[in-house]
């Protein structure tokens, strides 16, 4: 089978990874990659947002089976184009992609489908806006209504931080045609856990639980990024817990879509806020969770190639999923400065010495190569993920391999994964 992956990630390496241990692979193309998918899969220059030229590209190589990684193509239509051209694709239509891409849609569907979230209010006038916030006696989330690259969120925790994040967004433009509308919604207190799902339209198969680190710094300080580190299981995540996620959340979203008549299938991702032991909505995803899926792929040992074509094939419901017990950990090593502004083109050592401890793989973001040398090409460098026998074997492999890789000015946190060592030891 001829596979094409789009993007050029950590989670795309991670795709390409895992694709590569089927032996239904045949070979694996992926549009643009980097220089870690360099080394398993034949790499094409061609721009996620080119749909044109990726379609062109799918049909000249008879691709059988294409697989997206970004949001971005994926609102764009890509599903629809290729599908139109009977090239099967796995992730949701435009219509169904709207889950992501529109944070307005999203909280809307919830409130139609008795989803659970937050209470939430929709502003396209900054002056209306601030004139909210002004009466407003508790904390709340400032939302750019369209994708952000996960940077579109800012919570206020004062009014000072409220009024500056309707400025930015809704005057000075700071995320373009995204902050045309904006949510503003009641801050939800708790621990957040990403939950995954793929789907065929029908079934819901679940994937097991995990949990990000959104914020720059240790101890969940700073502006948020598109996530520093990830592990899976999240011990928060019970069976009991897991049950409602599935019951409240992920089968009723299945169906509305189908109500809708945006049927979804691809992977859709619930980012959760658990509150009391109860499940809400903080938004929905379109596509494998970066990096959430580096340590979930470690651990996934059913064949990756099987569940996508049943996935997209309408067949998923013959399909179990099968994890290995260990937990996974993922560390990501970004350039100093990121999310804000950094610098590219620093010489990346030590990459083989890390890979070289076992249970562990380096995969490839923001990479690229420069003659002989290895360097960096983007704010999240790194995605550094290791098996253990417990939470804290996992933990300390990844920072060992972590440890054996320079460059100059990485910056990368401390604590991934104490969390759920927390709650494995209380």
């Amino acid at each position: 089978m001829k596979i094409l992956v789009i993007g050029s990630g950590g989670r795309e390496h991670a795709i390409v990874w895992k694709l590569k241990q089927s032996p239904k692979a045949g070979k694996i193309y992926c549009a643009p990659g980097n220089a870690g998918i360099a080394q398993m899969a034949t790499c094409v220059d061609i721009a996620v947002d080119d749909l044109p030229a990726l379609l062109a590209f799918a049909t000249k190589e008879k691709i059988n089976l294409v697989v997206v990684g970004p949001e971005k193509p994926l609102a764009d239509g890509i599903v629809d184009t290729f599908k139109r051209s009977g090239v099967k694709i796995f992730g949701p239509t435009k219509e169904a992609a709207l889950l992501e891409s529109s944070k307005v849609y999203c909280k809307e569907f919830c409130r139609s489908y008795q989803i659970p979230t937050a209470d939430f209010e929709i502003f396209t006038e900054a002056d209306e806006a601030l004139a909210y916030v002004r009466k407003a006696s508790r904390p709340l989330v400032i939302k750019a209504d369209g994708l952000a690259s996960g940077k579109g969120v800012i919570v206020a925790n004062d009014l000072a931080t409220a009024e500056d994040a309707i400025r930015r967004i809704l005057v000075d433009r700071e995320f373009g045609a995204a902050g045309n509308k904006i949510i503003i919604e009641e801050k939800l207190v708790g621990e957040e856990v990403s939950f995954m799902a793929i789907s065929d339209g029908n079934h819901v198969l679940p994937l097991a639980s995990s949990q990000d680190h959104k914020a720059a710094y240790d101890g969940d300080q700073g502006p948020n990024t598109g996530g520093m580190g990830a592990y899976s299981p999240a011990p928060i995540v019970t069976n009991g817990l897991y049950d409602k996620i599935m019951e409240r959340v992920m089968v009723p979203t299945i169906r509305g879509m189908v109500t809708e008549g945006r049927s979804f299938t691809g992977l859709l991702y619930a980012g959760l806020m658990i509150c009391k032991g109860e499940p809400q909505v903080l938004e929905f995803n379109v596509r494998f969770g970066d990096p959430e899926a580096q340590p979930l792929l470690m651990r996934l040992s059913t064949d990756l190639v099987d569940v996508l074509w049943n996935a997209v094939t309408g067949n998923l419901e013959k399909v179990p999923l099968l994890w290995d017990a260990r937990p996974a950990v993922c560390v990501v090593m970004a350039s100093g400065g990121y999310p804000g502004d950094y610098e590219k083109g620093k010489s990346i050592k030590g990459i083989e010495e890390a890979s070289d401890l076992p249970d562990v793989q380096v995969f490839h973001s923001g990479t690229k190569r420069a003659g002989d040398a290895l360097v960096t090409d983007g704010g999240r460098v790194l995605g550094v993920t290791a098996l253990g026998k417990d939470v804290a074997g996992a933990i300390e492999m990844a920072y060992a391999a972590v440890s054996k890789i320079s460059w100059d000015g990485v910056q990368y946190r401390k604590d991934i994964g104490q969390k759920a060592l927390r709650r494995t030891h209380a």
